[in-house]
């Protein structure tokens, strides 16, 4: 393996000059304009293009839990779990369409501050903790562990603790500036992980023909995976029969087949793309036409993620498959299949691994970036401003909200520097999804009903919050011991640990919670007020599309289906 030399060193530095360079100018070009206040520092109003929503949205999502956690996955289970990335194609579809008109017109700039319009203060109060709990304690902290990891696997071991806080520190640089600056920097940031992705993605197929003797030719590598691991390369996983090897009970367990699009698989994307701050706040201060084709844009570029997430995974379990990446994917002696990504980092050339190595840091600082902004636009207008200090002026906010992005940087430091929340353990891409999905369905019922249905009450959104995360607990934690596994023989499997435990797949829980959350809602608002007062006005015309996003939509739709024809 190739080590770090003297020009990876330049490239990687040259890296963070440019894009700390940008940020400065876009930040000295606001001050200069005289624009300081709350909405311009959360929201960017109006400042970001179709093109700058779209890359930031990317640079957003494809973090440490994509580039680490995606390609672990790969290594693991194969291509089924590029369904996250592609099903988020037609996720981002539906949210352009339906739901970005609907926030729009009701000048909406927090989710909270949805909730509170359209049910009341109770709803969106309980929400906003559930969510700056969320982002803190899963989100913000998987985020920076599992990227310090990664880097520090690269440098040789021994510098994690300083990774972790050269990480927060360059992500607090840029999120200070507010929304406009992470909007354009991340312009940046998309263009530096997608080239140093694809050269990652060459290399590790490379690397996997010459292996098999096939010279150094990326295309003969990839045949060579097909054919090596073919199940690598499936995107329906098969159910395991009884007795079946514990580590294809955990695939499933992980990515539960075709049962998967009929439960959790929808409700993760829609309510990640469409009922989340962190990713709905680069469109909320746009104009409707520059926020759906930043969308479609994004929900386009989702098409070819798998290419730089997957892939790798796939060629790094090959390639351990026959003899190969022994001590880069053991980590203090233990394997660890989130380790595949920098396994395969470790073998670029001399100035690919510097600029892969920047790409997979520009990663994980737009994704710290985004999430500690959309931490502070919460705390700030949902909770500071409405219960602490309603007189709050505009300068004491955006002060507020600078303070409250340091402090949740700073705790995310503490809760990483020993894996206090044990994220190594799960592995980081399987953690932040079933953690996130014990409220998530609830979360995307309040909101489904809240656009869609007039006679959803206040009093059902609470009881649809407490009911999801109910079920979820019972549902992936209880279920099968109290009902019996033979009862829930489809969806319950040995976990494998010494207690002989049963467990349902986290995606399957989230489906049962979702159908649970919404009849127990649906129950109580028919007890409800025929006429809801708190309903939203929303007149068909918002739906409408203009040919141009009707092409960019159908263009999309071709080519996830032949994709999903040619891997299914």
């Amino acid at each position: 393996m190739n080590k770090f030399t003297h020009i990876d060193y330049i490239i990687f530095v040259i890296y963070f000059v440019v894009v700390s360079g940008y940020g400065y100018w876009v930040y000295s070009r606001k001050k200069i304009k005289g624009v300081s206040d709350s909405r311009d520092f959360f929201l960017a109003e109006g400042s970001l293009t179709w093109w700058a929503i779209g890359a930031s949205l990317i640079a957003s999502n494809i973090s440490a839990e994509q580039f680490i956690g995606t390609s672990g996955q790969g290594f693991a289970v194969g291509l089924a779990v590029a369904a996250y990335e592609w099903v988020a194609a037609i996720a981002l579809i539906i949210v352009a369409v339906w739901f970005i008109p609907i926030f729009l017109k009701n000048k909406i700039f927090t989710m909270p501050q949805f909730l509170h319009t359209r049910y009341n203060e109770t709803v969106s109060f309980i929400m906003a903790i559930f969510w700056l709990l969320l982002y803190v304690l899963v989100n913000l902290t998987s985020i920076l562990y599992l990227g310090a990891l990664a880097i520090n696997s690269l440098a040789g071991g021994g510098y994690l603790h300083e990774i972790i806080i050269a990480l927060a520190v360059f992500a607090l640089f840029i999120t200070l500036g507010g929304m406009k600056v992470i909007g354009f920097t991340d312009v940046i940031q998309v263009l530096v992980l997608v080239v140093g992705g694809l050269a990652t993605t060459y290399i590790a197929l490379t690397l996997v023909s010459e292996k098999f003797g096939l010279g150094h030719d990326a295309i003969a590598g990839l045949s060579a995976m097909f054919k090596d691991a073919p199940e690598h390369f499936k995107m329906i996983m098969a159910k395991p029969q009884p007795g079946a090897p514990q580590a294809e009970i955990n695939k499933y367990l992980a990515l539960p087949g075709i049962a998967m699009y009929f439960a959790g698989q929808w409700i993760v994307n829609l309510n990640y793309w469409g009922c989340n701050q962190y990713i709905t706040q680069r469109a909320l201060g746009a104009d409707l036409k520059t926020a759906r084709t930043g969308i479609l844009f994004a929900g386009l570029m989702k098409l070819a993620m798998p290419i730089i997430v997957v892939l790798p995974g796939i060629a790094a379990y090959v390639l351990y498959k026959n003899g190969g990446l022994q001590q880069e994917m053991s980590s203090g002696g233990h394997f660890n299949s989130d380790n595949a990504y920098s396994a395969i980092l470790g073998f670029l050339p001399t100035g690919l691994k510097g600029l892969s190595v920047a790409a997979l840091t520009a990663a994980i600082v737009a994704s710290l970036a985004g999430k500690a902004n959309s931490i502070s636009t919460i705390f700030t207008l949902d909770i500071y401003k409405k219960h602490i200090d309603k007189g709050a002026s505009e300068k004491k906010m955006v002060i507020t909200g600078k303070i409250v992005i340091l402090a949740a940087l700073v705790f995310s430091i503490i809760l990483t520097w020993k894996d206090l929340l044990g994220i190594s353990g799960e592995g980081g891409f399987t953690y932040i999804q079933k953690y996130t999905g014990y409220i998530s369905p609830g979360i995307f019922a309040i909101f489904i009903l809240g656009f869609f249905w007039k006679r959803t009450t206040g009093a059902a959104a609470i009881a649809g919050i407490l009911t999801s995360f109910a079920m979820s607990v019972l549902f992936n934690n209880f279920a099968p011991a109290l009902f019996g596994h033979e009862t829930l023989l489809y969806t319950a499997f040995p976990t494998g640990d010494a207690k002989g435990t049963w467990q349902i797949p986290f995606l399957i829980c989230m489906g049962l919670s979702f159908f649970f959350t919404v009849l127990v809602m649906a129950v109580i608002s028919l007890a409800g007020p025929k006429i809801n007062p708190k309903a939203l006005d929303i007149p068909k015309h918002m739906f409408k599309v203009d040919k141009g996003t009707l092409a960019l939509i159908i263009v999309t739709l071709m080519l996830l289906t032949m994709l999903y024809v040619k891997f299914w």
